[in-house]
């Protein structure tokens, strides 16, 4: 990670609401359908083997609905006896019984070890299937969601190893070759870890291509181990198939090949034995110098030196660049000056153009130098922090600066000792190469916006939950914010029985449901068609946020839960719900 560029989630103020006054309470009656199901969703129990946090999130709290973000209104889910059953909701008055569209060649009762199906859908045509046991299914779907369309045909299966489920998946075309990448996640055994868990988390990325010249099987060409202490709470692939993009607990690092690793030691130590230091550099409030040592055939006449008020310029006889670039900050060129001394070193001195400011690199980008720093400095650095440290409980409480006192801190000032990250890694080096320390921003949910884009993702900042967009093909807009809901961050985590969280691909709402019959949905906020005011400021209210509360008629658990901008589909074991939320029109 040390390449990686270290980068910041960049808010747009104008979809944040400072004035937002909370939700109401709105009692109006939501039309909710239900429609009992054949057989029992196929839901896997937790083994007595499979007792961490880990294995909880990953497996306990699997979502078993699967929404075809392709299609509107179009959810899957497998059955106890195999069958991967379809419901396409057109008309919420004339809903079908779920249909059958494949079903799973094994008997998933026969594997003791197995863990529950899962689907990922890459394409308007194409799927990603486990069935639990460790095999992985490639099929060709055709147009989805229509009986006379719909049709389900394996063109690739094969055992790869231990049970997994499948995270994530994405169809391209590349040197016009067709390709699917899948993101296969496991909880596994860790022999080596005495002191954690006893587990570790892997993420592998499997890429299955079509043959060329006239083979048209599908086979594996690419798989690649990334392994982590924390199951990720998102993991995707980028559409073009040439990164993945990971928000964890902890950071997942590349299983590389011993050859790989051999190579790369190789190449570190050839780069240590040349870590010498270009350049030194100092700087005092108005002035940075900068000291070169000199070849001992260099003259006076050999060295170039070019000034402007943002860059510089150091050559040495006819070679290239000894020094160029933009510098920290602006200098004022016409005054900057340089000399060699008698122990033939080049001495450089730059004229701050803003006295005080401190410069935290010399030029930007380039770590070839090192900075060193005046005793005095240091000393002036030391005694403005001291106010924070102290060997006494609070020695001086009246001061103007007091000391930070560990007992006065709440449960909520707390940070985790790991803070979540999020990291972009290279899909052919499988290094970092950017990343984003989540901080105190929880993550909430994922969801699809536009499925030829990856899915967004939803974090807390503050009180307001806000979500992101990533957009792999913009480096200068890699995250973008798309949508806030208000005091969403803050109201979720009230709800102490929160199961699965979702919201609308339009924003319009956002809900979340309890491991038992509530869902909650908290509306954006509508202009009201009267006249409300606020006793306490005297002003008139312009519109209102609502939330809205459902309750199931059902006493089994809630396994499956997905949004849509018209429509809440709540599945639990033998039936589906469907939560009317947003009119058609």
């Amino acid at each position: 990670m040390a390449g990686a560029a270290h980068c910041s989630l960049q808010a747009k103020r104008l979809l944040l609401d400072p004035k937002f006054e909370g939700y109401k309470l709105s009692l109006e009656p939501l039309a909710c359908y239900q429609l009992g199901l054949d057989a029992a969703v196929a839901e896997v129990q937790l083994r007595d083997d499979q007792y961490t946090l880990d294995h909880m999130r990953a497996f306990g709290m699997y979502n078993y609905l699967h929404l075809d973000s392709w299609y509107q209104d179009n959810v899957y889910y497998v059955d106890q006896f195999g069958r991967v059953m379809n419901l396409s909701v057109t008309l919420d008055t004339a809903l079908q019984k779920p249909r059958e569209v494949f079903r799973l060649p094994t008997d998933l009762t026969a594997c003791d070890n197995r863990l529950c199906a899962s689907m990922h859908f890459s394409s308007s045509t194409w799927v990603t299937l486990s069935d639990g046991t460790g095999r992985l299914y490639l099929i060709k779907s055709g147009k989805r969601g229509s009986s006379a369309t719909e049709k389900w045909e394996i063109v690739f299966n094969e055992e790869l190893g231990s049970p997994f489920i499948v995270a994530h998946s994405v169809s391209f075309v590349k040197s016009d070759a067709h390709s699917v990448a899948v993101l296969l996640l496991r909880v596994e055994k860790d022999e080596l870890d005495t002191k954690g868990s006893g587990f570790h988390v892997t993420l592998e990325w499997v890429t299955i291509a079509k043959g060329k010249e006239g083979d048209h099987r599908y086979e594996i060409i690419k798989r690649r181990v990334l392994q982590g202490k924390s199951v990720p709470h998102y993991a995707a692939i980028e559409p073009s198939g040439d990164g993945l993009m990971i928000v964890s607990h902890k950071p997942f690092t590349s299983m590389q090949s011993e050859s790989d690793e051999l190579e790369e030691n190789d190449e570190a130590n050839v780069s240590n034995e040349k870590k010498d230091p270009l350049y030194y550099w100092q700087q005092t409030e108005d002035d940075v110098t900068i000291t070169v040592h000199l070849p001992q055939d260099i003259t006076r006449d050999d060295i170039k030196i070019h000034f402007s008020p943002d860059n510089i310029c150091v050559t040495l006889k006819d070679q290239p660049p000894l020094m160029e670039g933009k510098l920290h900050s602006s200098v004022d060129h016409e005054s900057c000056t340089w000399i060699i001394k008698e122990d033939k070193s080049l001495e450089i001195s730059l004229i701050k153009k803003n006295e005080g400011c401190r410069w935290t690199e010399l030029i930007v980008g380039d770590t070839r130098g090192e900075f060193i720093m005046d005793p005095s400095q240091c000393s002036e650095i030391a005694e403005s922090l001291m106010h924070l440290t102290s060997e006494v409980m609070n020695p001086n409480p009246e001061k103007e600066n007091p000391p930070c006192n560990a007992q006065e801190l709440e449960e909520c000032d707390a940070f985790l000792e790991d803070g979540a990250s999020l990291s972009r890694f290279d899909g052919d080096t499988l290094k970092v190469t950017h990343i984003i320390n989540l901080g105190s921003n929880q993550y909430l949910f994922s969801v699809v916006v536009n499925p030829k884009e990856m899915p967004c993702f939803c974090l807390r900042h503050d009180v307001d939950a806000l979500l992101w967009q990533p957009h792999s093909d913009q480096p200068e807009n890699m995250w973008e914010h798309i949508a806030t809901f208000n005091a969403l961050g803050y109201v979720q985590a009230s709800k102490q029985d929160k199961k699965f969280m979702a919201c609308a691909p339009d924003y319009s709402y956002a809900a979340l449901c309890e491991c038992m019959r509530r869902v909650f949905i908290y509306r954006q906020p509508t202009p009201l068609a009267t006249v409300l005011y606020n006793r306490k400021e005297g002003r008139q209210v312009g519109q209102v946020a609502k939330q809205l509360v459902a309750t199931l008629e059902a006493n089994d658990p809630i396994l499956g839960f997905q949004a849509t901008s018209e429509r809440l589909f709540v599945l639990t074991t033998k039936t589906l719900f469907l939560i009317k939320v947003n009119s058609g029109n």
